[in-house]
């Protein structure tokens, strides 16, 4: 048995006795749905850890999501539905199938032809399966809202649903700005819901043309928010000035400091 292997099996063998009898009773007492949360917040250690760049830190989130996955098919397990083994077979089942150019005689010069071939294949998949036909199916409802606007458009363009270059995709921004701009001047609350969606929805568009992960994208800005203005609250702090006392003018002044000592940013006014 190799070292995967025999650390693979230990983990599955912890599971089993936290489940078991005698086991622990926080762990006896989970399901599949009060797991949920956890699957995501462990997801989102994981990203923070590769952010880091610190291996250590890396290699103990994944574990944490690794036992996300061990959890969940222990308890399925238990509902004899399926095992871990299953799961691992399952995917690579489908790692097999997705690739033909690589386990059979199919043809992919790029990896644009590689994402269209996986498509295609996953449309027979799903109709094999008695799902829907359309090419955006697959896309969790529960992704973050800039994340599934990213995967949808991407999804929709491997049909030709798609600009030619950015630079459809970003007058499209213009036009929704505007379109925005006249549900408020209209005072009508339920366009300018609409509008700013669909605002939100053309800029993730344009990210995905320029290559960069909106939600990425979004969550370096938001970092970058607390860094500057976490600065300009200790310099308030500094000087004697508890929050609300500051005027609009002295917290802008404190934010140009921050944008010169961190770097260009977002700003929130």
């Amino acid at each position: 048995m190799t070292r995967t292997a025999q650390s693979v099996e230990r983990l599955v063998a912890l599971m089993a006795r936290l489940r078991g009898p005698g086991g622990c009773p926080w762990d006896r007492e989970q399901t599949l749905k009060t797991l949920r949360p956890y699957v995501l917040e462990e997801t989102y250690e994981v990203l923070e850890a590769i952010d880091s760049g610190d291996p250590r830190e890396h290699r103990e989130e994944l574990g944490d999501l690794l036992l996300q996955i061990v959890f969940q098919a222990r308890i399925a397990e238990e509902q004899g539905l399926f095992d871990l083994a299953a799961v691992a077979d399952a995917i690579s089942d489908k790692l097999v199938s997705r690739h033909p150019h690589v386990f059979g005689d199919a043809e992919a010069r790029d990896a644009d032809a590689v994402l269209r071939q996986w498509a295609a294949l996953k449309r027979k998949e799903n109709e094999a399966k008695g799902g829907g036909k359309s090419v955006l199916e697959g896309v969790p409802r529960e992704m973050p809202g800039l994340a599934r606007a990213e995967r949808l458009t991407e999804k929709a363009s491997r049909v030709g649903f798609d600009w030619p270059s950015p630079s459809g995709a970003r007058a499209k921004v213009d036009e929704e700005l505007a379109e925005l701009d006249r549900a408020t001047a209209a005072g009508d609350r339920g366009a300018v819901e609409d509008e700013l969606g669909d605002v939100l929805f053309a800029v993730a568009n344009l990210a995905r043309k320029l290559g960069i992960p909106p939600e990425e994208a979004l969550r370096r800005a938001l970092q970058r928010f607390i860094d500057r203005f976490q600065f300009v609250e200790q310099e308030l702090a500094r000087r004697g000035r508890a929050h609300g006392e500051a005027t609009l003018e002295e917290m802008d002044a404190l934010w140009d400091q921050a944008k010169a000592f961190f770097g260009q940013g977002p700003k929130s006014s």
